[in-house]
């Protein structure tokens, strides 16, 4: 009776731990994200790779990065991947955020008509936004305090450009649908670079404007902090973390290419 008692208790014992370890593999957290992450496809390249290393699901809320980094002010995140460096520090020295940490980069494009009407194409960002409102040529901005609107902002700045012209217009929307109304219209666009790779609906619109430097395009990750927000699944969260900054998660961003050509390049600790 006794052997058969242990072997009962064993065998229920092993039944726990292994409900247990399936609802450890199970765990989930929700990651405030870009649409440039989501929709270039990185994600779904690399999603699964961090699985495959620790059992954790991530649900992604693409958003553009001001509304993303609000979602986590707000608690309704573990974990943030963004890209407007300044807005991120932000982020953290409000007590939102532990460490920001650099993942990767790559850079922004003046998307416009193959033809360009305007005489864009070059390498000066500044110089051709001054052409299109100079002719109040039709423009597409997001508008919608993503990382790609502020750097747009940003950029229209730099040329001391506080009228646009009439043919600038906001979409409110992400980089995906921003890209489909220049196609449709055949407006100029600022976009990120892998989001423009994996776009499938082109129509005539062709990279104009490209290799400036200050078109570089720096994505950073944080975890939200759980002293603001006690229910953070700070672990779970900072394993992500510690995966995407590690060789093998900046190896998988490496690795993540269409037709040939490499979307984000890694910079962790850079």
């Amino acid at each position: 009776m006794n052997v058969f008692r242990s072997a009962v208790v064993k065998a229920a014992l092993g039944a726990t731990l292994a409900v247990a370890a399936l609802a450890s593999s199970a765990q989930t957290i929700v990651m405030s994200s870009t649409t440039s992450t989501e929709q270039s496809g990185l994600f779904t390249y690399l999603l699964p790779e961090f699985k495959k290393a620790s059992g954790i699901d991530i649900k992604v809320v693409a958003l553009g990065t001001g509304q993303a980094l609000d979602m986590a002010r707000r608690g309704d995140a573990d974990v943030v991947f963004v890209h407007d460096q300044v807005a991120e520090e932000k982020f953290v020295a409000d007590g939102f955020g532990l460490q920001r940490q650099a993942v990767m980069y790559n850079d922004f494009v003046l998307i416009g008509p193959k033809a360009d009407p305007v005489v864009t194409r070059g390498k000066d960002i500044v110089a051709a936004l001054k052409k299109l409102a100079a002719v109040n040529a039709a423009f597409i901005s997001r508008g919608d305090k993503s990382g790609t609107h502020a750097a747009e902002l940003r950029f229209w700045k730099m040329a001391g450009l506080e009228a646009k012209g009439s043919g600038y217009k906001e979409c409110g929307c992400g980089m995906g649908p921003a890209l489909n109304i220049a196609a449709s219209s055949g407006a100029y666009v600022l976009a990120d670079r892998g989001t423009w790779l994996n776009f499938r609906n082109r129509a005539d619109l062709a990279v104009l404007v490209e290799g400036d430097k200050r078109l570089f395009n720096q994505y950073g990750v944080m975890v939200v902090n759980p002293a603001k927000h006690p229910q953070v699944k700070l672990a779970a969260a900072q394993k992500f973390v510690d995966w995407i900054v590690s060789p093998a998660g900046q190896n998988a961003i490496a690795g993540y290419k269409i037709g040939g050509e490499q979307l984000f390049f890694p910079n962790a600790g850079q």
